[in-house]
């Protein structure tokens, strides 16, 4: 068994209101490089900004929509794709197209700071972010190795996540018995 302590974190839980958020500036940010880019604000799209940026990993166009009708904002679906393809224009969020499903979306940090990679559950469609300095060294290492500068990337591992592997692992039990 390797020696060394194991360094990927699965990212949890969003900070409680008022607690410090590292993506506390990127709506702000979001909403200057929009107006820069010539978008003119509105209300709708500040609620959809504001939104992507409170977010801790991927949503659907339609999870952003009814999360903001539950918040009771009467954002359109059109408006949220609309913001959504702006953003992605100006390469402030990251699309995480999953297979199977609708693409999702998370907020772009300048400079990839925040960034994380994301397990996929196969079965029930989890998508969980982790952290691992140990795979950034390894790609890195890579590059170097390779002599090419990597501009960007993501790791997406699919498979089981905990719950569906155990209910696997006891329907098999459950079968053998017989």
């Amino acid at each position: 068994m390797d020696p060394r302590p194991v360094e990927t974190r699965l990212i949890g839980p969003k900070p409680q209101d008022g607690d410090a958020s590292p993506s506390e500036g990127w709506a702000r940010f979001a909403e200057s490089e929009l107006s820069r880019a010539g978008y003119r604000s509105s209300a709708p799209r500040s609620e959809v900004v504001a939104l992507i940026g409170g977010q801790e990993c991927v949503r659907t166009p339609a999870e952003i929509t009814d999360a903001l009708r539950s918040r009771g904002h009467g954002v359109g679906t059109a408006t949220v794709y609309r913001t959504l393809e702006a953003l992605e224009g100006l390469d402030l969020v990251q699309r995480l197209d999953i297979g199977g499903g609708p693409a999702r979306f998370e907020p772009a940090f300048p400079g990839r700071e925040h960034h994380h990679h994301h397990l996929i559950c196969d079965r029930c469609g989890l998508v969980t972010p982790f952290e691992d300095p140990g795979l950034e060294r390894a790609i890195d290492s890579l590059a170097d190795r390779l002599d090419y500068e990597v501009g960007g990337h993501e790791v997406v591992l699919r498979g089981s996540c905990p719950a569906c592997a155990h209910e696997t692992e006891n329907r098999y039990q459950q079968a053998s018995a017989r």
